[in-house]
């Protein structure tokens, strides 16, 4: 299992998580997801998950 995995999201890059003992930390590779900065998964695919919500939410207001 890797350490490390980047994460996209519609073909961006939102960041990468990095395991340490306490799971995985999230990264932020633009301020998109700022968010998500130092939160800790699970599992890179929940981190995935987050950023995906995260940047749909976005979408949405912006369409407001």
């Amino acid at each position: 299992m890797s350490d490390s995995y980047v994460i996209e999201v519609s073909s961006q890059t939102a960041g990468i998580v990095v395991r340490d003992t306490r799971g995985y930390q999230f990264f932020a590779a633009s301020h998109l997801f700022d968010r998500l900065e130092g939160q800790i998964f699970r599992n890179a695919r929940e981190a995935e998950r987050a950023a995906r919500r995260l940047l749909a939410g976005q979408s949405m207001q912006m369409a407001s």
